[in-house]
Formats: C-alpha cells, sequence, structure tokens
C-alpha cells in the first residue's frame, strides 16, 4: 500500500506528456493528409480507378479536338496546382500528339481552383475564360501553366495575354469584371457531384485517373476504351 502512490505517480507522469505527443502526431498528421489530398499528391499516389464509370458533363467548356471522338477525357483542373503543371509539362503534349490530333480523343478542361492554397488560381481561370472570347483558350492555358512559378496577379496575365496575341485592354476589362465566376463555380459543382477532391482529376469516357500519372496510364485506359 506504500508503494501504490508511487506507481500512480509515475503512470501519471507518463500518460499526460504520451497522450500530448500522440494527440500531435495525429493533428499533424491529418493537417499533412488534408494538405496533401488538396494538392493533388494523394491522387498521384493513389493513381487509377477503373470499375466505376460515372457521368460527367463536358457542359459548355471549351473542347480540343474532334468533337465525335470517340474517347472523351474531361479533366479538372488547377492553374496554380504544381501536379497539374507536371500533367501539362510531361503528359499533355504526348497525350495530344498521339490522340487528340489523330481523332481519337477530345479533351474538355474544366475549373476547380483550391482558392484556400492557391489564391492565383480563379483570376487565371477567369484568364484563360477570358482568352476563349478571343478564340486562344488553349494558348492562353498554355501560357498559364508555363508562367505557373511567376503567377502572382491580373496584370501578371493580362501581360502574357498580350505575349500571345491577346487584345490586353479587352482581358483587363474581362477578368476584372469577373464575368465567368458563375461558370466556374458550376464546374467545381459538377466536379465535386463527381467526387473530385483534388487536383489534377481526370475522367476518361467516365472512368476517373487521379494525379499526375504517366502518358502509360493514360494510353492504357485510352486504348481500353477503344478497344470495346
Amino acid at each position: 500500500m506504500d508503494q501504490q502512490p508511487e506507481v500512480s505517480l509515475d503512470i501519471s507522469r507518463f500518460i499526460l506528456p504520451g497522450a500530448i505527443v500522440l494527440a500531435a502526431l495525429m493533428i499533424s498528421g491529418s493537417i499533412l493528409y488534408t494538405k496533401i489530398e488538396s494538392s493533388g499528391q494523394l491522387g498521384a499516389a493513389i493513381g487509377d480507378d477503373n470499375n466505376a464509370v460515372i457521368e460527367v458533363s463536358t457542359d459548355d467548356d471549351q473542347v480540343l479536338g474532334d468533337p465525335k471522338a470517340p474517347v472523351t477525357i474531361i479533366e479538372f483542373s488547377d492553374y496554380q496546382c504544381p501536379f497539374c503543371q507536371s500533367f501539362w509539362h510531361d503528359t499533355f503534349g504526348v497525350l495530344k500528339s498521339t490522340y487528340i490530333d489523330t481523332g481519337k480523343v477530345k479533351f474538355v478542361y474544366r475549373d476547380f481552383p483550391l482558392s484556400s492554397i492557391h489564391p492565383s488560381a480563379l483570376v487565371a481561370a477567369q484568364a484563360a475564360n477570358c482568352a476563349r472570347e478571343q478564340d486562344k483558350y488553349w494558348q492562353m492555358s498554355d501560357k498559364i501553366f508555363s508562367q505557373q512559378d511567376n503567377l502572382g496577379t491580373d496584370k501578371d496575365l493580362v501581360r502574357w495575354g498580350g505575349e500571345i496575341g491577346l487584345d490586353t485592354k479587352a482581358l483587363a476589362q474581362c477578368i476584372a469584371s469577373g464575368k465567368y465566376t458563375s461558370e466556374i463555380d458550376h464546374d467545381q459543382q459538377d466536379g465535386m457531384a463527381a467526387g473530385v477532391d483534388g487536383t489534377p482529376t481526370f475522367f476518361v469516357n467516365g472512368k476517373r485517373l487521379v494525379g499526375a500519372l504517366p502518358f502509360s496510364s493514360f494510353q492504357s485506359a485510352i486504348e481500353k476504351e477503344l478497344n470495346k
């Protein structure tokens, strides 16, 4: 009985610090998971999910390629997401030359700006949609991804627009008006309804691919669709 208080005291000395450490690990792990998922890194890790077909509308977004192509790829993307840039830099060009330019795939870009962690993503999406009015949507999209590390304000976007031949005054006015906010919001709502929670997320004839995956992953998914 004389030893019981000592034992109780020793336990209490370890229980409280241990609980604090455990709680800290749980919180830090939760924060890390959230950051990874939002940035797209989680998607890059989990790869593809080819078991389910999800109905995803192309809405009235810009289509690259033959509208009658047998395979449709819809990308939900964020102009400030580094994994989206990786896909654009490493994979999109080969995908375009192999499947889009040959009439086998039509590609649709839909906006999914993660504004809470990418403060310039929304205005960049606005700029790309505004460039569509001057028939330079894809040129502006390419320009933004190529300059992603320098993306800051609408002034940067207007300057880049001038470099690809856009009427900068019209572009600036369009961006400032925020006229495409509802269009971008609609893209995000459609994405969330389809289960998008990180960028980039793709749907190949409704089958989901997640992350900055290599060309081979898209090739496999596309060939399965073409061989049906």
